[in-house]
C-alpha cells in the first residue's frame, strides 16, 4: 500500500544541490528526451549533478510501455513512444511537466518509495492552493474528488510516469494548470475508461493560478522531500548578472 510507505528521499549529507531548470518556451518532445537521456547518463557517471527540468510541450500524446493502441481514440496530435512506465497521456501548453533526474544510489534504491514521494510532492504542492489531491491504489497519479459532477466522480489532475536506468530516474510528472482539457479526449488517459473518472486542472477547479505560482509551490515542496535546489544554467547566470 503506497499510503503506508514513508515518503521523502533526501540525498546523503554533503551531496550537491539538485539543479533546477525552468524553460518558458515550449520544448519539442524528441529534443527533451534526447537531452534527458544524455543528462541521466552523465549523472550516473558522476559528471553532472542531478536535475529537475520544468517545461511545457507542444500538443502531443505519449505512449508508455503498457500503452494499448486502442487507447488512441483520435490521433489529432503526434504520438511518441515514451519509454517510461504507464499508458497513454497528453502533454501540451498549460500543463507543467517536470522531468526528474535523480540518482537513487545516493537516495536509496527504492522505486516504490520514489513514486510515492513524487505523489506526495504533487499532493503537497496542490495543498498550497487549497486543493486536496489524493492517491489511489488502483490508479496511478493524483486525483481530486468531484461530487458536484456525480456521486463517486473523480478527476485526475496530475500524471506520473517514470523510468529508471542505472539507478537514475527519468521522466517524472505532469500537472494540469490550464491545458485545453478537450485534448485529452483523443486518448483513453492512462487506460482509465470508467466514466466516473475524468481530467481536471487548477483553472478548471476555479483557481486561475499562474505557471510561476505553480513552479514556486513545486520547488518549495520538492526541497522539503528531496533536498536543496539551485538555479540551473542560463537562469543561474542571469540571476547573478542582474538580468533576472
Amino acid at each position: 500500500m503506497r499510503d503506508d510507505l514513508t515518503v521523502g528521499m533526501p540525498a546523503a549529507a554533503g551531496s550537491p544541490a539538485v539543479a533546477w531548470r525552468v524553460d518558458d518556451a515550449p520544448v519539442a518532445y524528441d529534443a527533451a528526451i534526447a537531452f534527458m537521456d544524455a543528462r541521466a547518463a552523465a549523472i550516473a557517471a558522476g559528471r553532472e549533478p542531478e536535475l529537475v527540468w520544468l517545461l511545457e510541450h507542444p500538443p502531443l500524446y505519449t505512449a508508455g510501455t503498457s500503452a494499448q493502441r486502442q487507447d488512441i481514440v483520435d490521433a489529432r496530435f503526434p504520438v511518441f513512444e515514451a519509454g517510461r512506465g504507464g499508458q497513454m497521456t497528453y502533454h501540451g501548453p498549460g500543463q507543467r511537466v517536470a522531468y526528474v533526474m535523480l540518482d537513487l544510489k545516493r537516495r536509496g534504491p527504492d522505486v516504490r518509495k520514489f513514486v510515492a514521494t513524487l505523489e506526495e510532492w504533487i499532493i503537497r504542492a496542490l495543498a498550497r492552493f487549497n486543493v486536496r489531491g489524493e492517491r489511489r491504489e488502483d490508479r496511478i497519479g493524483v486525483w481530486v474528488r468531484r461530487p458536484e459532477k456525480a456521486p463517486g466522480s473523480e478527476d485526475k489532475i496530475a500524471a506520473i510516469g517514470i523510468r529508471v536506468k542505472q539507478w537514475v530516474t527519468l521522466h517524472g510528472i505532469s500537472l494540469n494548470v490550464d491545458p485545453n482539457l478537450t485534448h485529452f479526449s483523443g486518448i483513453v488517459p492512462c487506460g482509465v475508461s470508467d466514466q466516473r473518472y475524468g481530467v481536471t486542472s487548477l483553472v478548471d477547479l476555479g483557481l486561475p493560478v499562474s505557471m510561476a505560482d505553480v513552479d514556486m509551490a513545486l520547488r518549495g515542496e520538492f526541497e522539503e522531500l528531496f533536498g536543496a535546489t539551485r538555479l540551473h544554467g542560463v537562469q543561474e547566470r542571469e540571476k547573478f548578472t542582474g538580468l533576472a
